[in-house]
């Protein structure tokens, strides 16, 4: 007897609404900004700041953030390469269901390996994943510090640290490098809102 697989008897069901017909009602297209970058480079800062702009121009937003996501879907996952990865996949997932609601999901998180990256990008249809390097020089983010964080890698506390003790792999070809230690929040914000404009996904009058 052939034993089945946990998916065999699980079945696609087509939403009754489509994501097309979703986006027409809410007047923009949906995509995933994805945030990544070094601990303390302004991921997080950049991606409330974006939300807060779109949500006073009635636009449909949402922000994941790491952490956030660490306190609940992910808190069974550590830092290790395997749980990076699967921190990242299941990120991937639930951005893919804000997209196809017809939102716009702004993603926080170090995500430091390529592959993982572009595992999250394949999610989505093309132009659906704009990929913002949150560009910042090591010894700025440790000079910030918010969290406190790189003090505890340096002393050993906190192992498997990006950009200590753990690799970062920067992006190759994103849609945008945002260097954080040259240029203003809104600045950056509003790099993004036009980048966002020039790709149909915003509607320039909305903004």
């Amino acid at each position: 007897m052939t034993k089945q697989t946990a998916t065999e008897n699980i079945h696609w069901h087509d939403s009754a609404v489509t994501k097309e017909e979703r986006q027409k009602l809410r007047n923009h297209k949906s995509c995933i900004v994805w945030f990544t970058g070094l601990s303390g480079s302004g991921k997080s800062t950049l991606a409330n700041a974006l939300d807060q702009r779109l949500y006073q121009s009635r636009i449909h937003s949402y922000v994941l953030d790491g952490d956030n996501v660490r306190h609940g879907l992910n808190r069974d996952l550590g830092f290790k390469p395997e749980d990076r990865q699967e921190n990242i996949r299941r990120i991937g997932e639930v951005s893919k269901l804000f997209v196809d609601s017809g939102s716009i999901v702004l993603t926080a998180f170090v995500s430091p390996y390529r592959s993982d990256r572009d595992l999250a990008r394949g999610m989505v249809a093309d132009k659906e994943f704009v990929e913002v390097y949150v560009k910042c020089s090591l010894e700025e983010c440790e000079n910030r510090d918010p969290k406190g964080l790189y003090k505890k890698a340096r002393s050993g506390e906190i192992p498997e640290f990006t950009g200590i003790s753990a690799p970062y792999e920067a992006p190759l070809a994103p849609e945008l490098t945002i260097s954080t230690d040259e240029t203003s929040v809104e600045q950056s914000v509003q790099t993004i809102i036009n980048y966002l404009v020039k790709q149909d996904i915003l509607d320039e009058k909305g903004v």
